[in-house]
């Protein structure tokens, strides 16, 4: 099935002329445009567009399938403008949560397109730990959550709570910017195991699951340095007391004395979810930026970035 999202960036690209243009206009990276629409072109089997020293212009196939587009994104935005007068996300609110690295990256973007299509909807938004958030989301206090969960920790909050998928979170390692690893093909787990670790504090959902990582591994990592700021654990890094593992979200902004690799053969992850109450159904105005949490994610899914 076509991903509507993705045919969105391939009219925006011919209708731009080029993937810089488009992914300025619609506020992504032009490596996620590039992503997006080789993804539809995975999807078609076919080229859908072609680059000349003039730009971007549609093949065939490409010209045919934006005709479509266009008649089915205008479909779309017509039935959202009358759903919003009927169930009300006109005017309203919309009470949301989020867990830091997920509301400094997801949120974000996603109020703003929620705002610029609903403009009278107040939005709210707190921050917390997912073990903080879900209590207040049963309880009411909340209309969504941003949550994260690792494996065989889904019933940890998923009682009560309907959850839908939005990006796998991968945990990479970060080294001092002249560890001897650095250079190394394919890091592993179990290549850390002599080193120093600087972790979130031992009673968060992460650092259990860097325990367990590193116990499947076959060693039990040497914790010399606790904090649950990953600004501050990048900072220790960089300082050359230990190594860490951090999740992809919380490094959008890379310290300059840390490398960042992946690890082979896959790197740890921790799934990011959208979390509404089972009882009480999705409200329209938390379906919708659902919804909208789905394509801003997909500008963070696909191969591990590593930054140097």
């Amino acid at each position: 099935m076509l991903h509507v999202g993705r045919l969105r960036v391939l009219t925006e690209v011919v209708r731009r002329g080029s993937f810089s243009a488009a992914a300025e206009a619609l506020s992504y990276t032009q490596s996620a445009v590039s992503q997006s629409v080789a993804r539809l072109e995975a999807e078609t089997g076919a080229t859908l567009i072609v680059r000349d020293r003039n730009g971007v212009r549609p093949t065939a196939a490409g010209s045919s399938l934006i005709e479509h587009a266009e008649g089915i994104l205008g479909r779309i935005e017509a039935a959202e403008t009358e759903l919003a007068a009927l169930l009300g996300i006109r005017a309203g609110r919309l009470r949301m949560a989020s867990f830091p690295s997920a509301g400094a990256t997801l949120m974000p973007l996603a109020i703003a397109q929620f705002r610029e299509r609903h403009p009278d909807v107040a939005l709210t938004l707190a921050e917390g730990e997912p073990e903080e958030i879900a209590p207040r989301l049963r309880a009411g206090e909340f209309d969504l959550a941003l949550l994260f969960e690792f494996p065989g920790e889904r019933e940890r909050h998923g009682a009560r709570l309907q959850t839908k998928p939005l990006l796998e979170d991968p945990m990479l390692v970060a080294l001092p910017g002249e560890h001897a690893l650095a250079g190394k093909p394919a890091l592993t787990l179990a290549d850390l195991r002599d080193e120093d670790w600087v972790q979130t504090s031992a009673s968060s959902p992460c650092a259990r699951h860097v325990v367990r990582s590193c116990l499947g591994a076959g060693f039990e990592p040497e914790v010399t340095f606790e904090s649950d700021d990953y600004e501050t654990v990048q900072g220790l890094v960089a300082a050359g007391v230990g190594v860490a593992l951090i999740p992809r979200l919380a490094l959008t902004h890379v310290h300059p004395g840390i490398v960042v690799r992946a690890l082979a053969p896959r790197s740890p992850a921790r799934r990011v979810v959208a979390a509404t109450l089972a009882a009480a159904g999705v409200a329209p105005a938390a379906g919708t930026m659902i919804e909208i949490l789905g394509d801003v994610a997909e500008r963070y899914t696909g191969p591990a970035r590593v930054a140097a």
